[in-house]
């Protein structure tokens, strides 16, 4: 037999519990390079640089109209 609460838990109760597991904003960091915000320790998005050194190269998309 598996135990089982003896009683309902209040909505109160219930909440107060659930009170810290709202999912926050995530922390966002200045590229040294480009200077957009991106997430901490990796690599960025639009310029391909990490910690001070270009890592990835990026493809320019030229528009064509």
């Amino acid at each position: 037999m598996v135990p089982l609460p003896k009683r309902k838990l209040s909505k109160g109760r219930r909440n107060r519990r659930r009170a810290h597991d709202a999912i926050g904003a995530p922390a966002l960091v200045e590229c040294s390079n480009c200077h957009q915000r991106i997430l901490p320790h990796r690599v960025c998005p639009h310029c391909g640089f990490y910690k001070g050194r270009q890592v990835l190269e990026i493809k320019v998309e030229s528009t064509k109209k």
